[in-house]
């Protein structure tokens, strides 16, 4: 039907279609709203009169279609009835480029086809590709560009383009524009953020900028009536085998044997006191699938403060943010990077007393700390205390560093260890202990980690980001290692063939058991076994392990500022050995003949014992020894000045066993005293004891 007489026909009829783009789709995150006047047999979208060129709101909000008078719509649509778009070739195109020398003009759908870009904001203009906003990398940052969007986790080439866009603060975070679009629409202006930084104002402006439309409103999740109306509801039901109540199982009184009580970790299950044999003042009751699923451990065990970080960080990993006190343990993180020990200095006014007490027997560093957090009533945010014989906490923690390296949770050469999988580590949950403990020594001012291998670093952090793992980094001399290096080294089609074929189930274990036809694929083979044996087969071993390092907020830390952390987690500069700190030293001897026979074996002693502090062997480690006899721990700095020298201190001398002459105001005058004894055992105890005692004050 036509509206006036006099005026050139419109090739459009009613049909449910838009009178200005003729489309009939109704999709509001695309399209907007699609309104519909039966009284005047109208059909519109809100985008579509947005964008349109010759249409204005010159109504008030209640009036036509969001302020837009019916009798401007029908005008433009004769209008538009003109011109031809430039997409489709049909008539009624009623979007045009803003810039005034270009002359192409489309409908809104077909603009999106041909890649338009429509803002939102100020007179609503458009503009063709030639002449659209664009995006562009930012050089100065050294990022690595993503694979997969940000919304919908679909795969995309990491090229800016029309169909892909960027958050303009991060950098890091790429999305579809159609799944920005809609995500804008179901978040609204209040909540439609970027989803990788959380920046809003910048986000925004830009995606205004680059055609995003954003509607001022509520997300859509505030918006439905009675949404979290089941999060007001309290379970109030007997789960328990037999119910003895009267009155049902779904019946709770406010008091007495049949109230019902709800499992204190889950909250989805309950029972009578009665039906449970519980005693009548009994309010910490557990239900029997968490009883299981945390072995048995739910009722008198387990921390209420450990559960809660477990929960904290299995919320954040899922995405989301949960403003609750009781979960909320993680410290205010510092905005600005910093030296290791600044940022974890930040982490230390969570202490606070009374002070917690570990018992340390001998040497057994670890068992005493494994007997500390897996106390019921373990707090990590109390300070350490240590008891023991002639042991501050400074020894404790450095020697507790050198018993978690060497504990079964570890496997590889010393200073570049991997995670080991260990099925009893696993039902002990030895792997979330360990992890804790690293955090406690950490925020309790002990020794760097060190011991950490670049890939395991990078399984736990992700730095450096997105790199691929490769052979050199499984752990070496093991089954796995050995059998990859095989595939990797085979010269010829027929050798890889045979090689897979001696490594069937190992292949099968990792689901890379597939025919090879050609040299070619072995890369992809290899990349593939590399990973299952480094992070598909450790996925749970790393899960706990990053809970236990979650303690205190410092795998938050960590994950901030991951280059920063490297050095204190992984091996930095030269790897002491005792070969190097014996070529540090000059060995002076005596000139009388009878102390120059009882010197003579102390050398062998003295290398002996460097061997053994080399491999753990003993209780001091070579970075206790180095920093007591030269005051550095570090082995650039020793050879950086003048050679030190040994002298021995026969039973007769009147001076304490190690003790260093020259000491502190004359550096080039490093000068040790080897204790002669008459067995190694002798010396090795004299060595010990003196650097124990002394060593951490000389830091």
């Amino acid at each position: 039907s036509q509206w006036s007489t006099g005026r050139p026909a419109v090739p459009w009829v009613y049909s449910g279609s838009c009178a200005l783009c003729r489309c009939s789709d109704d999709d509001p995150a695309m399209f907007g709203e699609k309104v519909t006047l039966k009284e005047h047999k109208l059909s519109v979208h809100y985008f579509c009169l947005l964008t349109s060129c010759g249409v204005y709101q010159r109504g008030e909000e209640d009036e036509g279609i969001f302020g837009f008078l019916v009798e401007d719509i029908k005008q433009e649509a004769r209008r538009s009835a003109r011109l031809t778009c430039f997409g489709c070739k049909k008539k009624g195109a009623c979007v045009g480029c803003n810039v005034r020398s270009c002359r192409k003009m489309v409908h809104f759908p077909c603009g999106r086809k041909q890649m338009f870009v429509s803002q939102f904001t100020g007179l609503f203009p458009s503009y063709c590709p030639d002449h659209s906003p664009s995006q562009s990398l930012c050089t100065g940052l050294d990022i690595s560009l993503p694979r997969s969007c940000s919304i919908c986790l679909d795969s995309i080439d990491p090229v800016l383009s029309y169909s892909i866009l960027k958050c303009p603060s991060c950098h890091t975070s790429w999305f579809h524009r159609d799944c920005v679009q809609r995500q804008a629409h179901s978040a609204g202006l209040f909540f439609f953020r970027c989803t990788l930084c959380n920046n809003k104002e910048n986000f925004q402006e830009e995606m205004l900028r680059m055609g995003i439309y954003i509607p001022e409103r509520d997300a859509s999740w505030e918006l439905e009536a009675n949404a979290y109306a089941e999060l007001l509801e309290v379970y109030k039901r007997c789960d328990a085998l037999t119910c003895l109540c009267n009155n049902g199982c779904t019946h709770s009184a406010k008091s007495g044997w049949f109230e019902v009580i709800r499992c204190r970790l889950c909250g989805s299950r309950g029972t009578h006191r009665k039906c449970s044999g519980l005693k009548l003042d009994t309010k910490d009751w557990a239900c029997t699938d968490c009883t299981q699923a945390t072995d048995g451990k739910v009722h008198s065990s387990i921390s209420c403060k450990r559960y809660k970080l477990t929960c904290q960080y299995l919320i954040e990993d899922a995405g989301f943010v949960l403003n609750c006190h009781s979960l909320s343990l993680r410290p205010s993180l510092p905005e600005r990077s910093g030296s290791p020990e600044e940022l974890l200095q930040s982490l230390v006014p969570q202490l606070h007393p009374p002070s917690v007490q570990v018992e340390v027997i001998g040497d057994q560093a670890l068992s005493a700390g494994l007997d500390l957090v897996r106390r019921a009533d373990f707090d990590p945010t109390q300070t350490l205390s240590v008891r023991s014989v002639a042991k501050t906490k400074e020894y404790f923690l450095k020697l507790l560093m050198q018993q978690i390296q060497e504990c079964v949770v570890f496997e590889g050469p010393d200073g570049s260890k991997n995670l080991a999988l260990d099925s009893e580590a696993l039902r002990e949950d030895l792997y979330f202990d360990v992890g804790c403990l690293l955090a406690l020594s950490l925020v309790h001012g002990g020794p760097p980690v060190g011991f950490f291998s670049r890939a395991l670093y990078q399984c736990l952090f992700n730095y450096p980001a997105n790199r691929p793992l490769n052979v050199t980094h499984m752990t070496p001399d093991t089954h796995f290692t050995h059998q990859v290096t095989r595939i990797t080294e085979a010269e010829s089609l027929e050798e890889l063939k045979e090689v897979m074929a001696v490594s069937w189930e190992y292949l099968e274990l990792a689901g890379c058991n597939r025919p090879i036809s050609s040299l070619k694929e072995r890369e992809a083979l290899v990349e593939d076994l590399v990973s299952f044996t480094i992070i598909t087969r450790m996925q749970l071993p790393l899960q706990r392990f990053r809970e236990g390092l979650q303690t205190l907020g410092v795998f938050d830390q960590v994950q901030l500022f991951p280059s920063v952390f490297c050095g204190v987690f992984c091996e930095a500069g030269d790897h002491l050995t005792a070969q190097k700190i014996g070529q540090l030293f000059t060995i002076n001897f005596s000139e009388q003949e009878v102390k120059l026979k009882r010197e003579t074996p102390v050398v062998t002693f003295w290398r002996h014992f460097l061997l053994e502090c080399e491999v753990g062997r003993s209780s001091i480690s070579l970075q206790d020894l180095l920093r007591f006899a030269t005051g550095s721990a570090k082995l650039l700095a020793v050879s950086a000045v003048s050679s030190s020298s040994i002298s021995f201190l026969h039973p007769l001398t009147p001076s304490p066993l190690g003790f260093k002459e020259g000491r502190g105001s004359e550096p080039e005058s490093k000068h040790l005293l080897l204790p002669v004894t008459s067995s190694y055992q002798a010396f090795k105890s004299s060595m010990e004891q003196a650097i124990s005692h002394h060593g951490v004050y000389f830091d």
